[in-house]
């Protein structure tokens, strides 16, 4: 795969989760804003509750990567990628990540 199609594949799937997002969460949350019951329907249900547990620990797995590399290589501006993590999703957080830490890796010469 190329790089050129590895950040716009990336690129294209943070923006379709957004766009689900935007479309599936914004308008109950709106009529509705209560946070705290928005997170628990994550977890409904056993199935819900597998999906919403594993994106959770997945920001987690983001959050510790993101640190490590930043003592390691310093990555710059890892704390937007897990603001947007959490909302819109790990998805659009995950995806930017990588499109940062590819820019700098390779502006530095470590890539």
């Amino acid at each position: 795969m190329s790089e050129k199609l590895f950040r716009r594949l990336l690129l294209l799937v943070a923006l379709s989760f957004s766009a689900v997002f935007a479309v599936l969460i914004i308008p109950p949350l709106l009529a509705n804003p209560d946070i705290i019951a928005a997170a628990a329907g994550g977890f409904v249900n056993p199935f819900a509750a597998g999906y919403a547990t594993d994106v959770i620990l997945c920001w987690v797995v983001l959050a510790i990567w993101v640190i490590f590399e930043r003592q390691r290589y310093q990555i710059r501006g890892g704390w937007l990628a897990l603001v947007l993590g959490v909302v819109p999703g790990v998805a659009v957080g995950f995806a930017l990540y990588l499109l940062m830490r590819q820019r700098q890796l390779k502006g530095s010469g470590i890539v």
